[in-house]
């Protein structure tokens, strides 16, 4: 364990987090996170429940004299995402998360995500678990699976299986933001068998990459203007079809639907008279993209080495539908919202493409605060598909979780910070998928808001949380719970 994190502000709440760093929890990979997470709370006399998801529930009495107050769910998913540099070696259903405590004032990880999206969260809960001298009413932890690959756990909970009246969601990532509303999402997955023939004879081989993108979480970051490397390779597909007569034998970009994709590679054959003339486009096409994204992708690379002949390629027709289906697909922010300035209503994040032995697939995740939306833009991609002869399942469709602007809870929090701090905080929507909106549907009653420390670039490997926003961000939820109103 990482003995310096114990170190920082607040001590119990890093102390949870280094623990939790120690043990793999990757998306879909929680059984050795829940297991610790069950022992330690048998070690601390802790009273847990575990449903069939996998979800599991802890419970603290009130402290003397708060026994009237209602009951707070404090909630957080345990789950986190796999992304690590190209040149780290790391397994993440083994190896153990390496924070890295910087000068400047954040925390990070070496080469790797942090999963302080959500491990600080779940930390904050724990330490309030572990706490002998915070007041508070009866709590409730609900710490749920599979968050960023599906929402599993949210989708899973069952009612009357968490008994509170109040849920505290730790998953957003401002400090001094209260968070009261969250898009919901929808999943496009295209699929394209094509046929394979001989590589034509006097070709080249050739491989290319796009690194140095960085990516980054597909709601929080979609509207900061990153390059897609799905959409930089099928731009730079398309040019070299048209110009060179270039043959694909497959392509590999993304990894993970809620990611923006920051690599991509392609194997393909270009007519060997036209080798030079293609090596100095593709030097040309580089620094047309290095130029648009100057800014926001300073470490963009996009390089080209010979390699064998590939003896497959695709047939000319199939080649052509499916290169013009990927570069025709929607990316990036559709809309802005009406409702709230700055906030991105419906985005569509093309995460991962795959074309190898005579199969495409593509998989994309569609964000909407409107409903209707983000069903338009599901169709938009239906009929994209449908005129290349593609396959298209919209699937694992989640609410949005609509803002109420009366809610008691939020009134008792902003009364709270200004108190607490002296300032007022900013009440926001998320352009993410928060678990709120599918708690909502079985826990209609529930009183919802969330908050957390300052997260920056989750999903990615420049995933950094700052040191002092957790000091902040606990403090604010210990005199929270000191403040929940009667029954």
């Amino acid at each position: 364990m990482n003995q310096e994190l114990s170190k920082l502000y607040p001590s119990a709440v890093w102390d949870c987090f280094a623990h939790i760093c120690d043990t793999p929890h990757p998306s879909k990979h929680e059984g050795k996170i829940l297991a610790w997470l069950k022992k330690w709370a048998e070690e601390n006399h802790i009273e847990y429940h575990q449903d069939e998801t996998g979800n599991l529930l802890f419970r603290k009495p009130a402290t003397p004299g708060m026994e009237n107050r209602k009951t707070v769910i404090l909630q957080g998913h345990i789950d986190m995402v796999p992304q690590a540099n190209s040149d780290k070696k790391h397994d993440f259903l083994t190896d153990p998360i390496e924070p890295i405590i910087g000068n400047d004032g954040w925390v990070r990880a070496n080469g790797t995500t942090l999963g302080a999206d959500n491990g600080m969260g779940c930390s904050a809960a724990m330490a309030v678990l572990l706490s002998k001298d915070i007041a508070h009413g009866p709590i409730e932890v609900l710490v749920t699976v599979d968050e960023e690959t599906g929402m599993t756990g949210a989708f899973g909970l069952q009612k009357n299986f968490a008994k509170g009246d109040i849920l505290i969601n730790l998953d957003s990532e401002t400090e001094g933001e209260l968070y009261v509303g969250c898009a919901g999402g929808l999943d496009a997955l295209i699929n394209m068998d094509y046929s394979e023939v001989d590589t034509p004879a006097g070709m080249t081989g050739y491989r290319l990459c796009i690194t140095g993108l960085k990516g980054g979480h597909s709601g929080m970051d979609i509207a900061l203007g990153r390059a897609n490397a799905n959409k930089v390779m099928f731009r730079f597909l398309r040019k070299s079809i048209v110009n060179f007569g270039a043959r694909i034998a497959c392509v590999k970009g993304g990894s993970l639907r809620n990611a923006i994709p920051r690599e991509a590679v392609a194997d393909l054959a270009v007519p060997a008279d036209k080798a030079a003339a293609f090596a100095t486009f593709v030097k040309d096409f580089s620094d047309t993209i290095a130029k648009e994204f100057a800014k926001t992708e300073p470490t963009l690379s996009i390089t080209l080495d010979t390699i064998a002949v590939p003896a497959k390629v695709m047939c000319e027709k199939c080649q052509s539908k499916v290169v013009n289906m990927v570069f025709a697909l929607p990316n990036g922010v559709m809309r802005m919202s009406d409702a709230m300035a700055d906030l991105v209503e419906t985005s569509v994040n093309l995460a991962v493409v795959t074309i190898e032995g005579g199969k495409l697939s593509t998989a994309s995740l569609l964000r909407s605060s409107v409903d209707s939306a983000k069903e338009a833009v599901g169709e938009k991609m239906t009929a994209i598909a449908e005129l290349a002869g593609a396959t298209i399942t919209l699937s694992g469709a989640y609410p949005g979780w609509k803002p109420n602007m009366d809610s008691p809870i939020l009134n008792t929090m902003l009364k709270v910070y200004k108190e607490k701090f002296g300032t007022e905080p900013t009440i926001k929507a998320i352009h993410a998928g928060l678990e709120c909106g599918l708690f909502g549907v079985c826990y209609p009653h529930w009183d919802m808001i969330s908050f957390g420390p300052t997260i920056c670039h989750p999903h990615s490997p420049d995933e950094r949380v700052n040191i002092e926003s957790v000091g902040k961000f606990w403090d604010f939820l210990v005199e929270t719970l000191k403040n929940i109103p009667t029954k």
